[in-house]
This record gives structure tokens, sequence and C-alpha cells, in this order.
């Protein structure tokens, strides 16, 4: 699947990398090489490469927020290097306590330059986030940062749950839901609206963008919850159905869980037992989510969350090029293959 790339991503990358270069700049050299060789900027070595950097939605979504409350898009630029640092943080943290070893199709930070370097770096990151905000003069600065610092919280709480729901045996969709918006939720709704803040923006309207932002998170983690069972690892740049491999309770699987039967009593002893699968046992398990409405669910979700996050932005009042490249960003994420 092609998905057009929004104007807003492609002008977010024009604008913002620079800003997040010269943020990254700032840090010790050693743990500014494993922050460049995360973003896709250099080799292990050190050597510049072409391209690189992610999706850089959460930069995308802050200089929007920032038009949608009537001011330029450079003044959401501080906010949109931090919410991108914090999203550096969480996938170096992320990939060490996963123990995941490949991203963007390529070795992790972490097993390239040890664990240590990886939560170095980015505990490095967390706080050059609140630096950047803070530097921003007046009472928007400090307003970002709180903001910021919230929805930290609320990320490492989704995190926390994740965690821990690799040992329950009673977790419901509605908890992996509630996990999820944090996870994922609570960055995207910070750079929703955290360029409004900074533009000093009326409450409802950060507060509306905020919640667009969250139900964007849910949906985006909703599709990331696909693909990681049936997406194409050539595309993903992640081990073939890593999220079984690693026995994660995501969405579909907390669904199937729930639809009860033979089929779940066999993905449960699954999830259950320790080793690694062979191929053929994932394929078969994901063969059983997927029978057992998992799949299907998943999908109707995140499209119930799309329809959700139009419906906000039109209740908003936003000007029509804000609305319009809000939309195309909440398609390009639950249309993506990545």
């Amino acid at each position: 699947m092609t998905t057009l790339v929004p104007e807003a991503i492609e002008r977010g990358r024009t604008l913002a990398v620079p800003a997040l270069r010269a943020a990254v700049d700032r840090l010790h050299p050693r743990l500014r090489r494993v922050v460049a060789y995360h973003r896709g900027w250099t080799d292990a070595e050190g050597t510049p490469l072409p391209g690189g950097g992610g999706k850089l939605v959460r930069p995308a979504l802050a200089l929007l927020s920032a038009e949608a409350a009537g001011a330029a898009v450079e003044v959401g630029l501080p906010g949109a290097v931090a919410v991108e640092l914090v999203h550096d943080f969480s996938l170096l943290h992320d990939d060490l306590m996963d123990g995941d070893t490949e991203r963007r199709h390529r070795p992790t930070a972490w097993t390239v330059f040890g664990a240590d370097g990886a939560i170095l770096a980015g505990d490095a990151l967390l706080g050059l986030a609140t630096q950047v905000l803070l530097e921003v003069e007046g009472e928007p600065g400090r307003r970002a940062a709180i903001m910021l610092g919230a929805g930290v919280q609320d990320l490492v709480r989704g995190q926390a749950e994740d965690l821990y729901f690799e040992t329950r045996n009673d977790v419901t969709v509605a908890d992996t839901l509630t996990m999820e918006d944090g996870k994922t939720g609570a960055l995207l709704s910070c750079s929703a609206a955290i360029g409004a803040v900074l533009a000093g923006g009326r409450t409802e309207l950060v507060d509306g963008l905020a919640e667009f932002g969250s139900r964007l998170g849910t949906a985006f983690q909703l599709v990331d919850d696909l693909l990681g069972i049936w997406g194409d690892p050539a595309v993903t740049g992640k081990p073939v159905l890593s999220d079984l491999r690693s026995r994660k309770k995501s969405v579909p699987v907390v669904v199937a869980l729930d639809a009860g039967g033979a089929d779940a009593d066999e993905l449960r002893t699954f999830l259950a037992s320790s080793g690694d699968a062979s191929e053929s046992e994932l394929h078969h398990i994901a063969r059983l989510v997927e029978r057992a409405g998992g799949r299907e669910w998943t999908t109707a979700e995140a499209d119930r969350q799309l329809d959700e996050c139009a419906k906000l932005i039109a209740s908003l009042s936003l000007p029509p090029l804000v609305e319009t490249e809000l939309l195309a960003l909440a398609r390009f994420v639950t249309e993506r293959d990545r």
C-alpha cells in the first residue's frame, strides 16, 4: 500500500530536522553518536547517511497546532523539537526493555552501543526536551514544559502497564486500550496541543487538540498492533510476527482471548509458554488470532477512533488549511504500512 505523505510531514521535516540536529549537538559526544545512529543520521561509526529520522508525525502535529491558534508555524518549533526528543527517548528505552534487536531495517542502538549507552542517551534526550521548552521566554514555555512533563508521566504509566501485562492473566480489552492511550496517545496528545500552548491559544482549543491527539494516538497504536502481527517485515523493519514472538498482549490478541472457545484456550497456552517459537507456530497463532476476530475488531476500532478525530476537528472551527492538514495527517497515520 502506498500512502501519500501529507504536506505537514514534509514541512515538518524541513523545519524540525535542522532544529533537532542543533539540539542533539548539545549532548555529550558519545551520547550524540548514539542518538545520531538511532535517528538514522549516521552509521555505527558516525559516518553521515542520507535521509533517516522516522516519520516525524509528532513535530508535524506540534507545528500545525501553533497555526491552529493563529500563530506563525515557527512558534511551535520548540514544541516540535521537544516532543520528538521525548519520542526518541521512549524508543531507545523501549527497544532495550523489549529486547528488540532491529528497528528501521538495522540493529537497534542498544545492540550497537550497549544497554548503558542507550539508557544514558534516552535520559539525556528527556532532559534536553524540557530544557528546549524552558528556554522559551515567558509563560507559554513554562506551560508547555508542564504539559510535556504530564505527557511523559502518562507515557511511562502506559509503558509500565504494558510491562506488567506480561505476567497478568486477566488483561481485558479495556485495560489494553487504556494502556495504549498512555503508551502512544499521551505523547501524540501533547504533540497536537503543545504548539497552541506556545502560541497562547485559548483553553478550549488546547483541550480539543489534545483530545484529537489522544484519539489519534489510540488509532496509531491499534494500527501498530496490526502491523506487529500481520505487517510485512521488509516494510516495517521489524522481524516477522514480532509481537507474537515476544508474546505481547496487544489488542488483537486480547480480543481473541476474550472470544473464548478452543482458539482462545490454545492462544492462552501459547502466551504462557516460554522459549523461541518456530515460524510455523507463529503463523499458526496469527491465523488463530484472526479467526477469533482479533484483526477485524482492531481494524474497526482504529477506523472508529479516526471518525472521532474528524468530529473533534470539525468542532474546533480551525482555519480550513489547518483542518485539512490535520485530517490528512490522521489518515496517513492510520493507513500506513510501517
